[in-house]
């Protein structure tokens, strides 16, 4: 782990202290089974605000903390080994983020201190098919009068049931396909045409799809300049990658723990079966992987915060890497625990299936790969 300073370690141990005691899985458990139509908890929300965690990467003048990205992810990396389900990084992380690169002044003064007080929740709308692929936004937007008109739809909105606003990516000119002439837009969630509903995931999670039927936006809806959202976009999803890249290697983590705990405790043939040697290298395997996967999550949280010139490349690395390691460690704590693994009873189920979800979000691993070795000119 990286050297903390003083005041990232209390933090540390303030997120490790509360999500134990106050958010541990049985929590995410008892939500999912009350059928909460926005998948998370009101006073695990409330609890979340009420520790400044929502103000992390916002300027003091907004309200905010201003502590950087590496900060945010030790919190997202203490929630994701108890799966604590709730809006923070959607708004206070990715939205956030959208907001303080493309944002004017006039905009960050009205946006940034709701998502900082919790009143705002503001996500992103970006994707319209099951693959990532942002440059093949179709999504239309049209001039009408003093603004614009937008109509098409988006799927997979990262807590698009519970969101106030969403940060819309249109087509105002070109094709799908082509980088150039796709606009950022605030949309409130309230706007007239449109309209969402609930999508259904393995991760029991507040995913929804939107549909825009002729939702009139004004000029200072747009984020950014007219034409020219691409770049701000895509500086918006290195930050998610990073973030998510947190959140991943914390769920990994927890998996990994529970995998340990059970070779430690299983007795079979009169011994535990971590002491069967084949059983400790699969151990000390993902022991490596694991720290392998922490050093690329958290060089891509300091490039960031370093405004480093590469923080495409780290971000991209560490969404891969990380992937790689969830996925493989999530198969092999249901692999080790084996029929009892399968089963609702255990919380092992719950990390396969929110690995599967995590590992698709802003671009699997395949899909990183690929745009690794493009910048890296290959």
């Amino acid at each position: 782990m990286a050297a903390l300073t003083e005041e990232q370690s209390l933090i540390k141990d303030q997120a490790e202290t509360w999500v134990a005691k106050e958010a541990p899985v049985q929590s995410f458990r008892n939500m999912r089974d009350s059928d909460n139509a926005l998948s998370f908890d009101d006073a695990t929300w409330s609890n979340i605000v009420e520790m400044g965690w929502t103000g992390i990467l916002v300027p003091e003048q907004y309200g905010g903390s201003e502590l950087g990205y590496l900060t945010f992810g030790i919190v997202l990396e203490e929630i994701g080994k108890h799966l604590v389900a709730s809006p923070l990084f959607a708004s206070a992380f990715v939205g956030a983020s959208a907001i303080l690169l493309g944002g004017s002044d006039q905009q960050k003064q009205a946006l940034l201190p709701g998502i900082v007080s919790g009143d705002s929740i503001m996500t992103l709308a970006l994707e319209e098919s099951p693959r990532h692929a942002p440059e093949k936004t179709a999504l239309k937007a049209e001039s009408s009068g003093s603004g614009f008109s937008l109509s098409g739809t988006k799927t997979f909105v990262l807590e698009g049931m519970s969101a106030t606003s969403f940060i819309v990516a249109a087509r105002t000119s070109g094709n799908p396909g082509e980088s150039s002439g796709i606009t950022l837009f605030v949309v409130p969630a309230d706007t007239p045409g449109l309209s969402r509903s609930k999508l259904e995931t393995l991760d029991s999670r507040g995913y929804a799809n939107l549909n825009f039927d002729n939702v009139e936006v004004s000029e200072a809806s747009v984020l950014g300049q007219v034409g020219e959202g691409f770049g701000i976009l895509t500086a918006t999803l290195d930050r998610a990658r990073a973030g998510i890249g947190a959140e991943m290697l914390g769920t990994g983590s927890q998996a990994f723990e529970l995998t340990l705990e059970y070779l430690k405790t299983r007795v079979q043939f009169g011994k535990v079966i971590g002491s069967f040697q084949a059983l400790g290298h699969r151990a000390a395997g993902f022991f490596t992987q694991k720290e392998l996967a922490r050093s690329c999550v958290e060089a891509a949280l300091q490039a960031i915060d370093a405004d480093a010139k590469n923080v495409d490349e780290m971000s991209t690395l560490s969404k891969c890497k990380v992937g790689d390691f969830l996925h493989d460690m999530s198969n092999e704590l249901i692999q080790i625990h084996g029929g009892i693994g399968m089963t609702d009873q255990l919380d092992a189920g719950f990390y396969l299936k929110r690995a599967r979800v995590l590992e698709t979000a802003y671009g699997n691993q395949a899909y990183h790969r690929s745009r690794y070795a493009e910048l890296m000119g290959f």
